[in-house]
């Protein structure tokens, strides 16, 4: 017999392949420790008498020598900056953007930004009534004088422009739907914006103004708090427009202004068109534009005067005195407060002074004149009221940053002696820092107990004393106290829509400082409330939002589940969508707090009928992002369940889930993997001795794997999950099963489609077939053969499903496999394999080294070398050859790695592959370099003799 297989002694082949240790001394360096950099700073003096001197110090963070040389500024860039306009400009911009960026950041992170208001009152405040414009407005749209006209006609025509602004015709566009009105105003933002960018300057004041002049109409007065925030946006793109012309004009060929610029270092140009803009306004005749074009450039004051600013905000705190109409004068108050905070917070005087000219106009609120407006509008008192929050909540909260208690607790003073202060009461609480509220809540009980119910609901004052309460501890002796006073309203309320807005807000508190019994108690009032007449079928944000806090405060679910009013309260979410979500919830909850895996009946029961509501979601329009995120959530559920040793209630359960997901697959393959993970505990347990019970159990587990793959979808799952499971298999001695796991496998190799999706794009299968097979050669090593079967009978298997299998015309993947197999059959003839498993005996002690068995293997080599030796024939046209260089090569180096270079035939057969591998200039030179000295290094060794003759026989040839 000619052997293919060179002879292995395994346990010298790996000391001879060991690194060689070396003691290492490692002193003070640690890899976690911080580096030290050293910094060496050199100054050289000039070329006569060369000398140099060189400081070092040491430092913790890494510093840019460059850089740092350099002193931040780069030579060139400042040339080509002086050079080029272009670059100039993009200094400014960048110079704009930092500064405006300084400005903003003069109030901390903590105050809340005008920004995130706009949205919500956008929302909150709508109508279905028609809105008029007036018509004066809209001929701006779209209108546009020729940038070119003469400098001369634009002197002339100002004054007239201006007087037809003032005394032009007011006819109204009627019957604007809100967002038909919303479009106009957004369409004059932009006519505002082209009028600037082509210098009508006058025309772009036109626009400001009569937008400006739209705040003093309250015709359809619910819809006024949307109507501000828009209007007020153009008001801020003018000032801002403004304030960057009159900085652009300070530049003079030099650097911007820095941050804190003084008036004087401003020029006569700049100052004059500044003054230019202010008397401009100082002209317009009516109160309110005049007022609000004055508040948006109250900015530009800083390139006239040091104390420009806090002389203009006291005159037009004043000047809203003379506004009539309180609700339209809160919201110009409101404006100054806004304009006031980003230009100068530290003015604090001036915004204390307009609110206290708010509280002594309070009672106009309550006068006949509004009083008959709203009876022509049809608009209820409570609602009115509810316009003005948005304006005093923004005026108190820019009083109260940062204010001192002192000051605080005047204005609360100041607010009690007023009669029907509800609503003041209302904006306190919103606006106030939440630990000053949390610290005086028995006294804001009182005041809300106190309020006129009529004028501003009381509901509405305990649901913002509620919020505060979420954010910050009241003392602890009147927290019981204070939840009992405000339940009691809370109850009583008739409206589900006012009593869950008020009870979700109250649910945190109850969580965040009582026991499950007064949750529950409080959850039990819920489902009261809203079970009659399925009220919570409008509610169910306010709802998901209690099962949210619930779950953020209570992470025992042994406890959660405890709570006897909380799976009822669950059932309210009848609409499917939603009550998935609120299940999603709870399971991220479950997996993010549990710690520890849990057995407890309570909590499986629940939570598997949470799970089941997922699963029974999932239909064949789910998405495939929403599939796997069910899944994941269910994985995670069935990786925290264990009964420790109790093995048959643990795959008890498996089953169980098993029936209740079947169709979600990851979950299927995660029980597969975990019943595998069971029966491998099992084997640890019984120390690889089964006992009967213990064997029985093992083989049950098998056999629910078995039955379970083929209900999967995914070819390569059920592959990998065939050959996990039959290794688990013969790990626990279930020989006969295991073979049945791998007969599966090979069946199933036939159906593995070219191409598979993966992440929703189409690939194709080669490689991932390709390291399957490369897995299972390597199991399939350690299988012993089946007494009733052939020699070899699964490899023999395996090999004719290879040959038979309809492989891509440009691809070697299955001469690659062929060679694995030589790998594979090369091991075999080994007297003692390189791996075993424990208490099975493999091929290598069932056959001894007999000489058929021997032969067999002889004879598939000479097989398979045959099928690879065809193959690279076929790769011998022009536009293949390189792909014969690489086979080859790779195919040489099987040879020499296994095979026994004394046989002859394999002799001159690695010799004839290596010629092959360079006839064509294909192979890289590197590499072939590398291999023979390999091979000259392998001939030193003991019995390797004769790689020395090889070596010879192996000549380079150059690329030409």
């Amino acid at each position: 017999i000619l052997r293919h297989a060179r002879s292995r002694n395994y346990v010298s082949e790996s000391e001879v392949c060991k690194l060689e240790s070396v003691p290492l001394d490692f002193g003070d360096y640690h890899p976690l420790k911080p580096i030290t950099v050293t910094e060496s700073k050199t100054k050289k003096m000039s070329r006569k008498g060369s000398t140099s001197s060189t400081s070092s110090s040491s430092s913790s963070s890494m510093i840019d020598p460059l850089s740092s040389v350099l002193d931040g500024t780069d030579p060139l860039s400042l040339f080509a900056a002086a050079a080029d306009p272009v670059s100039t400009n993009a200094a400014m911009d960048s110079t704009r953007k930092k500064r405006d960026k300084d400005d903003s950041s003069a109030v901390g992170s903590d105050f809340e930004p005008w920004s995130s208001k706009r949205s919500e009152i956008l929302a909150r405040y709508t109508t279905t009534e028609k809105l008029s414009i007036n018509s004066n407005i809209m001929s701006f749209v779209g209108k546009a004088t020729a940038p070119g006209s003469a400098v001369s006609e634009k002197v002339r025509t100002r004054l007239e422009e201006l007087d037809d602004l003032e005394e032009g015709s007011q006819k109204e566009l009627l019957n604007l739907t809100q967002q038909d009105y919303m479009n106009r105003i957004e369409e004059l933002n932009q006519s505002l914006k082209d009028a600037w960018s082509s210098d009508q300057k006058v025309k772009a004041l036109k626009i400001v103004i009569q937008c400006s002049k739209l705040l003093s109409d309250t015709t359809v007065i619910q819809f006024y708090p949307s109507k501000f925030v828009l209007i007020t946006d153009i008001l801020d793109t003018f000032g801002k427009l403004v304030y960057e012309r009159i900085l652009s004009m300070c530049m003079d060929n030099r650097a911007s202004l820095p941050d804190n610029f003084s008036p004087e270092s401003v020029n006569d140009t700049a100052k004059e068109t500044c003054l230019n803009w202010f008397f401009k306004i100082a002209s317009i005749r009516e109160l309110i534009p005049r007022f609000y074009v004055e508040a948006a450039i109250l900015k530009c004051n800083k390139f006239l005067s040091k104390m420009g600013i806090s002389e203009c905000l006291p005159r037009l705190t004043s000047m809203i005195r003379g506004i009539g109409d309180p609700l339209v004068a809160v919201y110009a108050r409101a404006y100054l407060c806004r304009v006031g905070m980003e230009v100068a917070p530290q003015l604090k005087e001036s915004l204390n002074k307009n609110f206290f000219d708010f509280l002594l106009t309070f009672k106009q609120i309550h006068g006949d004149t509004v009083q008959n407006q709203l009876v022509a509008q049809c608009v209820e008192i409570p609602l009115y009221l509810t316009l003005y929050s948005p304006a005093i909540d923004w005026i108190l909260q820019c009083i109260a940053y940062h204010a001192p208690e002192v000051l605080l607790t005047e204005m609360m003073e100041r607010c009690k002696k007023l009669g029907n202060n509800a609503l003041l009461l209302n904006s306190v609480m919103s606006a106030f820092r939440a630990e000053f509220i949390a610290a005086r809540s028995m006294d804001f009980i009182g005041m809300i107990k106190e309020c006129d119910e009529s004028g501003f609901p009381k509901h509405l004052l305990f649901r913002s004393l509620g919020l505060n309460l979420a954010l910050a501890d009241p003392p602890e002796n009147d927290r019981l106290q204070i939840l009992n006073e405000a339940w009691k309203v809370i109850t009583k309320l008739k409206n589900p829509q006012d009593y869950i807005n008020c009870a979700e807000v109250w649910v945190e508190y109850t969580c965040r400082h009582f026991t499950k019994r007064e949750v529950n108690t409080v959850l039990a009032d819920v489902i009261k409330h809203m079970t009659p007449d399925r009220a919570f079928e409008d509610a169910y944000p306010q709802l998901q939002s209690i099962i949210q806090k619930v779950i953020t405060y209570i992470h025992d679910f042994s406890l959660l589940f405890s709570v006897e009013k909380f799976l009822p309260f669950l059932d309210m979410f009848q609409k499917e969508c939603v009550r998935v979500e609120v299940c999603k919830c709870i399971m991220e909850a479950f997996i993010k707090h549990q710690q520890e895996s849990t057995k407890d009946p309570v909590i499986l029961n629940a939570l598997l009928h949470i799970c089941k509501t997922m699963h029974d979601s999932v239909n064949a329009l789910t998405l495939e992002d929403e599939k796997r995120m069910l899944a994941a959530l269910i994985n995670g559920f069935i990786k925290m369940v264990s009964f420790g040793r109790d093995f048959e209630q643990q795959l008890s359960f498996y089953v169980e889930a098993r029936s209740m997901f079947c169709n979600l697959e990851p979950v299927l393959v995660q029980l597969i993997h975990s019943v595998n993970q069971l029966a491998m505990e099992t084997r640890k347990v019984m120390k690889g001795n089964h006992s009967r019970k213990t064997a029985a159990f093992v083989r049950a587990c098998v056999a629910f794997c078995f039955i379970t793959i083929p209900s999967l979808s995914g070819i390569f799952a059920r592959l990998n999950l065939y050959l996990h499971s039959g290794q688990v298999a013969l790990a626990n001695q279930c020989l006969s099963q295991a073979d049945a796991f791998f007969r599966a496998a090979v069946s199933l190799v036939p159906e593995v489609p070219k191409m598979i999706n993966i992440d929703g794009k189409m690939r194709p299968s080669d490689s991932f077939l390709l390291e399957f097979l490369c897995n299972f050669f390597s199991t399939l090593l350690v299988v012993p053969d089946h007494p009733e079967q052939g020699v070899l009978f699964l490899v023999r298997g395996l090999l004719n499903v290879i040959q038979d299998y309809t492989w891509e015309d440009n691809s070697d993947d299955k001469i690659r496999i062929y060679t694995n197999v030589l790998h594979l059959l090369s091991a075999m003839t080994q007297e003692t394999y390189i791996y075993h498993v424990d208490k099975v005996d493999s091929n290598d002690a069932l056959y001894g080294g007999d000489s058929k068995f021997l032969a067999e293997i002889n004879k598939l080599c000479e097989t398979v070398i045959a099928q690879i030796l065809d193959h690279l024939k076929t790769l011998g046209k022009e536009e293949t050859l390189k792909r014969q260089s690489q086979l080859a090569l790779y195919f040489f180096n099987t040879i020499v790695a296994h095979g026994d270079l004394r046989n002859n035939k394999l002799n001159q057969l690695s010799v004839n592959l290596w010629n092959l591998a360079q006839k064509h200039g294909f192979a890289d030179t590197k590499t072939m370099v590398k291999t023979l000295e390999y091979i000259k290094s392998r001939s030193k060794q003991p019995e390797m003799s004769h790689f020395t003759d090889l070596a010879l026989r192996l000549p380079l040839q150059s690329r030409t």
